[in-house]
């Protein structure tokens, strides 16, 4: 690949590593993101116009992006709203109480269902699913809230999405770009899924388990939460008893439904959101009856006001990061050089071309380089890239292609997909309502040795 690195590249990465070192210090980042989407139009377009109109513009295509994803959290958020007034949300968890007794069966169970169900529809529509249905209860036996999240992240966004074994659509990225079937990288991940999750998974809950007896969690229950609930609830029991069956019946429909037109990523979501907007429409008017008409408008009104402030935050972030994919052309013109796959990619070819090889230094070349093209918070952006890559190493080594793309699409994906990038993180903050940079910060360490061990484990494969 003879990819030439521009001033473009350099100033980016330099806006990384400052970027990083803000979020370290546990600085806001906005205005610096901001910053760099101008530096990166002033020094590609030489004019301050231009500029400008891309920072705007950078603003409107990440808006855009991240908007199905804004609206699935207004909206579950509003129908949530209702469920809680209601008491309807109550009758919901349950029969899970049966089951889940302690913090420690609740981030288990938590996680196993999330990980079911991503790999069936991917984790959008399951965030919205367990979020609602889980985290009441789970704060109930003492799970704190971002223990729910840790929960949902590392095994829906990481193991379920970094292996895709059913819908494969990653491995079938990555496996056309290394040219091998996609069997080949299914079979390969397998082992290395395994390490990647149980070590991640079983650090996390270490850590939030530790952290829990030390007193740095909060870990109680809002009680008079649950009074303002009781006190609200003008439905009869057996009703709500009956309505909180029906919307478990429904959501169980739209999975069925997932599996038999297979609906996937976006249309899965975006069952899921219509499902809701119906369900509260419905309970609203069950519940304030004569002043349904306003009460839904009020609950939507509120889910976007709450949608739209968690995702304020991001937004600039996110532009910035979009740059360093396909978004640079569509802002600032066709400015990169002729073979250019992207600021991003651009980077972890050049990184994949200075090292010397070896299993050791190939296995963690492809773990850096999936790390690096997880950045913009895609994940899926540069398993092409892992995959390219992979193959002319194993031109060289003489064999560890399957190992190889497997190993850098579970790290691509893992960072980018995401667990530890905060703008990837924001639908389970959202419905967890924790902080997203809590939440990465509480994965960083369990993912980090997970990519470590997962890594050395990927040496003995090859």
């Amino acid at each position: 690949m003879n990819i030439v690195l521009t001033n473009l590249h350099f100033i980016y990465l330099i806006f990384i590593v400052v970027i990083i070192v803000a979020m370290i210090m546990k600085r806001d980042i906005s205005l610096i993101c901001i910053v760099g989407i101008f530096i990166l139009g002033i020094v590609g377009t030489a004019s301050v116009s231009k500029s400008l109109i891309g920072v705007f513009n950078s603003l409107v295509y990440a808006t855009k992006e991240l908007m199905p994803t804004i609206f699935i959290i207004s909206i579950i958020t509003a129908m949530s709203n209702v469920l809680v007034t209601s008491g309807i949300n109550k009758e919901m968890v349950k029969p899970f109480g049966k089951i889940i007794k302690s913090p420690a069966s609740a981030y288990w169970v938590i996680g196993i269902v999330m990980m079911a169900l991503s790999w069936l529809f991917w984790p959008s529509p399951a965030v919205a699913l367990i979020g609602a249905l889980f985290l009441p209860i789970a704060k109930k036996v003492g799970l704190p809230a971002i223990g729910a999240a840790v929960a949902m992240n590392l095994f829906g966004h990481g193991i379920a999405l970094s292996s895709d074994f059913i819908i494969q659509a990653a491995p079938k990225l990555t496996a056309d770009a290394a040219g091998i079937p996609v069997s080949k990288v299914i079979s390969a991940s397998v082992p290395l899924t395994i390490v990647m999750g149980a070590v991640t998974t079983i650090t996390a809950f270490y850590m939030l388990r530790k952290d829990m007896k030390r007193g740095k969690i909060n870990t109680d229950f809002d009680l008079e939460d649950e009074a303002n609930e009781e006190s609200q609830m003008v439905i009869p029991q057996t009703f709500r008893k009956t309505l909180a069956a029906i919307i478990i019946a429904v959501f169980i429909l739209d999975i069925f439904l997932m599996y038999t037109y297979k609906f996937q990523g976006g249309d899965a979501t975006a069952l899921i959101g219509g499902t809701a907007v119906f369900i509260l429409s419905i309970i609203s008017i069950i519940y304030y009856k004569k002043a349904s008409l306003e009460k839904i408008t009020d609950n939507i009104v509120a889910g976007l006001q709450f949608g739209f402030k968690i995702f304020g935050v991001v937004i600039p972030i996110a532009a910035f990061f979009y740059l360093g994919d396909s978004a640079f052309g569509e802002i600032f013109g066709n400015i990169l050089p002729k073979h250019s796959q992207g600021i991003v990619n651009d980077l972890g070819v050049a990184l994949s071309s200075i090292v010397p090889l070896n299993p050791f230094v190939a296995s963690g070349t492809l773990t850096a380089v999936g790390a690096i093209t997880g950045l913009d918070g895609s994940g899926f952006s540069g398993i092409s890239l892992v995959g390219s890559i992979a193959h002319m190493f194993s031109i060289s080594l003489g064999g560890g292609i399957d190992v190889l793309t497997a190993l850098g699409q579970i790290a691509a994906i893992y960072v980018g997909g995401g667990t530890i990038i905060p703008w990837a993180v924001i639908p389970v903050a959202a419905i967890c309502k924790v902080d997203a940079f809590e939440l990465t910060k509480r994965n960083l360490i369990p993912v980090v040795i997970g990519l470590v061990v997962t890594t050395i484990f990927a040496v003995f494969l090859m």
